[in-house]
């Protein structure tokens, strides 16, 4: 495919997929920092937000699993809200999304965000041209109120080529696994590259702002960006490692008579596994 005007071309400087055993060395050590990350934001009363946009398909739900793959679900949570109710629809446009930020010792990624407004919604005419530039506007003071409470605020934008974004649809097409990844709407992205191409650069010129900057993550390669970006998130937050509670298996008490029920009395789910051998 050739290169359409304005697209976003990551440059890996040649250097090809990352090769697995060295990624997943990599990863299995910073997913051991983010446990740590997770322990100093939980002991300390810390709030971290961090927000994952970018192109359909550039890899931003397969590293937010990456990085909540080992932690607690009850510290670190995914927002990834549906579209918006008819109610929802005639309230404030961030309101929807304030009811998931952080508590005190929580971490919540959202799996796309508010920017929804500046993307698809700009994009497909899901919202009008003055309501756009309302959230132009509103957007940096919102985000400022976020910082300015306390909130570690991070935004990171996933970037993928047009012909790699191309690729990776084709593969979601004759996957059975991850066919529900694909809609209408991703289809639309590949006939509008340029749309949202101008989209993302207004977006940028108006949100990318020192008190939350917008941090690119070239994802051509996903093992290099996953590792890219988590390797950042933890650059930039302040956390220690926590000295873990003390714990010790307590002796087993002697038996008391115990006896299990037969097996007849209950109900076992099959040996599906015994097939396969």
């Amino acid at each position: 495919m050739a290169e359409k005007p304005g697209a976003e071309r990551p440059d890996d400087g040649g250097r090809g997929t990352l090769p697995r055993p060295l990624y997943e060395r990599e990863l299995y050590r910073l997913q051991a920092e983010l446990v740590k990350l997770q322990e100093w934001v939980r002991t300390e009363g810390a709030r971290l937000v961090v927000i994952f946009e970018g192109r359909d398909a550039a890899g931003k739900g397969s590293t937010i699993k990456r990085i909540t793959q080992h932690l607690n679900p009850r510290v670190a949570r995914i927002a990834a809200l549906p579209q918006p109710t008819e109610r929802e629809r005639t309230q404030w446009y961030f309101q929807r999304y304030t009811e998931h930020l952080p508590a005190a010792g929580e971490i919540v990624l959202f799996d796309r965000s508010w920017y929804n407004r500046a993307g698809v919604e700009r994009v497909m005419g899901f919202c009008t041209p003055a309501e756009h530039q309302l959230f132009l506007r509103q957007c940096p003071v919102f985000e400022r109120m976020l910082v300015e409470d306390g909130i570690l605020l991070r935004k990171y934008w996933f970037s993928v080529s047009d012909e790699v974004q191309e690729q990776r649809f084709r593969r979601r097409l004759g996957d059975p696994t991850r066919r529900w990844k694909l809609s209408p709407m991703d289809l639309e992205s590949l006939t509008r590259w340029e749309e949202y191409s101008r989209a993302k650069d207004e977006m940028f010129v108006h949100t990318d702002i020192a008190e939350s900057p917008w941090y690119v993550v070239e994802s051509d390669d996903k093992r290099r960006a996953r590792l890219n970006m988590i390797a950042h998130l933890l650059s930039t937050v302040p956390y220690h490692d926590v000295a873990p509670q003390t714990l010790e298996l307590p002796p087993r008490p002697p038996a008391t008579g115990y006896r299990r029920p037969p097996r007849d009395l209950q109900t076992y789910v099959p040996d599906h596994a015994a097939g396969l051998e």
